[in-house]
């Protein structure tokens, strides 16, 4: 028992790293952008989005730009409540948000529910709203937001849900409004620039010498960075484990040690029924391999639990059970509790039947 709990603290450590680490790098590579921005621009004046956009569609190796109008405004009340009372902490609600406004809907939009308003509707203000953030906040088609924009505070019904990927690094809001709503509100835009990567350095000198009151954001840059720290944390917890593991390992060793006086009389009897050495060995090794076996199994199960309550709850991402690292620590620890307590056989090979049950009595 005392074996089986030494080396499985130290198997369970290892499995829940192991498939942390292959769920995170697996997120990385999922939920990073492939096709990322070069750039976001902000603080785009609105005598200078044409000639900004002019610009950029003279540049070659500028393969795509899109820009939008932004403001910023808090969602204070939900049909005339307090918007954190009626749907609680949401990030949504936590701060301003960007919000722009469109008279029709964009080519890339993809309306799940509700309608767009008509192009020159100038009504009661309207509200295009995230369909995934609005089904966490639990709003519905025809639910009233308050929006606090520059200190003016604007009644607008939610009309449409929209799919809204933030997942690919690009311009995406999770409120747009008709424009009678927010008309002569003060406003910049934003823009995203795609882009050869050895052409950023010279569109970011053309950009800033013409409009040195915009702002470039690297988007490829930060991306890396993430990346390079992602996997910065899952190395140095794969070598925490590795350290665990080790611990776990001479404790291991010590137990062996342990019950080496048992192992020698057990030999002693078995040499005595008739049994060879090369038959004893094979029972040592025996036992030690379901023990390191039983370890490995229950260090999978508790360790794949490990691994789905942190990336479910703590990184808020998927969930995969990855079966290499888990083969490679069943296997791991057979092998542990081979070399363990093979250190300590040839004393109770060597030992004699006649000498070793003689001091039994």
């Amino acid at each position: 028992m005392q074996v089986v709990l030494a080396l499985g603290l130290g198997l369970t450590v290892l499995a829940a790293v192991g498939q942390i680490d292959a769920n995170l790098r697996a997120a990385i590579s999922r939920d990073l952008p492939t096709r990322a921005p070069s750039f976001f621009f902000v603080d785009i004046q609105p005598d200078q989005i044409e000639g900004f956009r002019a610009k950029l569609a003279a540049n070659p190796a500028v393969s795509k730009q899109e820009s939008a109008p932004m403001l910023r405004g808090i969602i204070t009340r939900i049909n005339g409540q307090d918007a954190r009372k009626v749907a609680g902490e949401h990030w949504v609600l936590a701060g301003d948000r960007g919000i722009t406004y469109a008279a029709e809907k964009p080519a890339n939009a993809t309306i799940t529910d509700g309608s767009w308003w008509p192009p020159d509707y100038t009504g009661p203000p309207q509200i295009s709203f995230a369909a995934e953030e609005a089904d966490e906040l639990g709003l519905k088609l025809g639910d009233k937001l308050t929006v606090n924009i520059l200190g003016r505070e604007i009644e607008a019904e939610i009309t449409s849900f929209r799919i809204v990927d933030f997942s690919n690094a690009g311009m995406g809001f999770v409120m747009t409004m008709n424009p009678a709503s927010v008309a002569g509100a003060p406003h910049t835009s934003i823009a995203t620039v795609y882009a050869e990567t050895g052409a950023e350095a010279g569109i970011l000198r053309d950009i800033a010498s013409a409009y040195p009151n915009i702002t470039a954001i690297g988007v490829k840059a930060a991306i890396g960075r993430v990346t390079e720290a992602l996997t910065a944390i899952a190395q140095a917890t794969t070598i925490a484990a590795m350290a665990t593991l080790v611990t776990g390992f001479v404790v291991l060793i010590g137990a062996a040690a342990s019950g080496e006086r048992a192992r020698v009389y057990e030999a002693a009897v078995l040499k005595v029924l008739g049994a060879s050495r090369a038959r004893i060995l094979f029972s040592f090794a025996l036992r030690a391999g379901l023990m390191g076996a039983a370890a490995g199994i229950v260090a999978i199960v508790a360790g794949s639990l490990a691994g789905w309550a942190v990336m479910t709850f703590v990184m808020d991402s998927g969930y995969a059970f990855e079966a290499i690292s888990a083969l490679a620590i069943v296997l791991g620890g057979i092998l542990a509790t081979l070399l363990a307590s093979l250190v300590f056989v040839l004393r109770p090979l060597a030992a004699r039947p006649a000498q070793v049950l003689r001091s039994q009595e």
